[in-house]
């Protein structure tokens, strides 16, 4: 589990496809001062398990089913990733419970500077948007960011600087593919209330009966 807050900018270092498969070397200085082969680390908020590890770098294996739901397939030597070490138990938890299990890919639609901050437009998947709720939270490559308004269609997310310093986002353009883990707390809600049935028992007449 994660908290969506980046701890370093790391860089791709190579790429190896192996048959439906694609091992990511990546380095990151301060990701490795203690990480170990199996440990879970998010590559742009796509949980990833450790396989190598050396001086400068450490290596992590993206299968099918993680390329296609990802943006990780489209990487190239060079490029920028935000890195997260899998919490502790004795943490804060100063951004939201994320898992690094990726949604869906959605889309940068526009970017407007501010005086103090970045306010990003974004498409994600139609099927995703039931799960956003205004001034709730969300990540996006891995970044626990909250929805600061949003339309049928849209969510825009507001950035501070050092956010802005310390993740990929800086290097982000409209047009920009990018990852997105709606917030679980609704898809359990979600499966909770319509398991085994076609819609949901909670309706605005039950509500009622319950004095809400």
């Amino acid at each position: 589990m994660f908290t969506g807050l980046i701890e370093e900018r790391g860089k791709v270092h190579a790429v190896k496809t192996t048959g439906d498969a694609r091992t990511l070397e990546i380095l990151g200085a301060k990701t490795i001062e203690d990480v170990k082969i199996d440990d879970s680390i998010a590559v742009n908020g796509c949980c990833l398990t450790v396989v190598g590890i050396n001086e400068k770098s450490f290596s992590a294996v993206a299968v099918e089913e993680t390329l296609l739901k990802t943006t990780l397939g489209k990487l190239k030597a060079g490029d920028s990733v935000n890195l997260e070490r899998a919490m502790r138990l004795n943490d804060r938890l100063g951004g939201h419970m994320v898992l690094g299990h990726v949604d869906g890919v959605g889309k940068i639609i526009s970017i407007e500077e501010r005086s103090q901050s970045w306010w990003i437009g974004c498409h994600i998947p139609s099927e995703l948007m039931k799960y956003v709720i205004p001034v709730g939270s969300i990540a996006l490559d891995g970044v626990s960011l909250t929805v600061a308004a949003m339309t049928n269609e849209l969510i825009y997310v507001s950035i501070i600087p050092h956010t802005w310093q310390v993740t990929t986002w800086s290097e982000r353009r409209p047009g920009d593919a990018i990852n997105v883990e709606a917030d679980l707390i609704g898809k359990y809600i979600e499966r909770l209330t319509t398991h085994g049935q076609n819609v949901s028992t909670i309706t605005e007449e039950w509500l009622k009966e319950k004095g809400y």
